[in-house]
């Protein structure tokens, strides 16, 4: 068994690699990539439920790519691009929020473009990220979470095969307010036996 180190995290995504889904491209977010996430990352739609707050130009969104070039130098952002093979466009991102070393375990998240909901790419893409992360770092357990009202992420989990596991009532302060969030998770076997026909 292979033991979850910050050295091991930093190696993989200091040189992140691409991975290919029957719909999607999953790659690292680069600046050429800021027209496309202004146009979702400036919509309530899309942020309403989230942690961040939509961006107000597209300069901003370019700065914060900026800053994601930097953190992926240093092994510290652990997200994929998205990028749609059809059409070839930048469409939402995917991967790892945090990883407990403690309990060999991490926690993805993910967003998504809003005239690509509803086509099964963000179960697509978390799929994919959690294949990767139990193959790469050997994890035991893969979590989520949601604010309570986004209905739609839940189902994203649903479909995953996740479970739930327990809510926090009012007790993440997210945008000046206390919400209440919901975890979701799977453990490594249960993950592979319900996903193995996708693979």
């Amino acid at each position: 068994m292979q033991i979850l180190t910050d050295k091991k995290i930093k190696e993989v995504f200091t040189a992140i690699p691409e991975i290919e889904t029957k719909e999607l491209i999953l790659r690292k977010i680069t600046e050429k990539d800021s027209e496309d996430m202004f146009c979702y990352s400036k919509e309530n739609i899309v942020t309403e439920y989230l942690t961040w707050a939509t961006h107000k130009s597209l300069a901003e969104t370019q700065r914060y790519i900026r800053l994601l070039t930097k953190k992926y130098a240093a092994g510290a952002f652990w997200d994929f691009g998205l990028e749609h093979k059809a059409d070839g466009r930048f469409i939402g991102t995917c991967g790892f929020t945090s990883f407990n070393k403690d309990e060999n375990s991490a926690e993805i998240g993910y967003v998504l473009a809003p005239d690509y909901w509803g086509k099964g790419l963000a179960v697509e893409a978390a799929r994919a990220v959690m294949k990767f992360g139990f193959a790469v770092f050997d994890l035991d357990k893969i979590c989520a979470r949601f604010i309570v009202g986004n209905s739609a992420s839940e189902r994203v989990m649903q479909k995953l095969g996740m479970s739930y596991v327990t809510t926090y009532k009012n007790s993440f302060f997210i945008k000046n307010s206390y919400k209440t969030v919901t975890e979701y998770a799977i453990t490594k076997r249960e993950f592979f036996e319900k996903n193995a026909d996708k693979f």
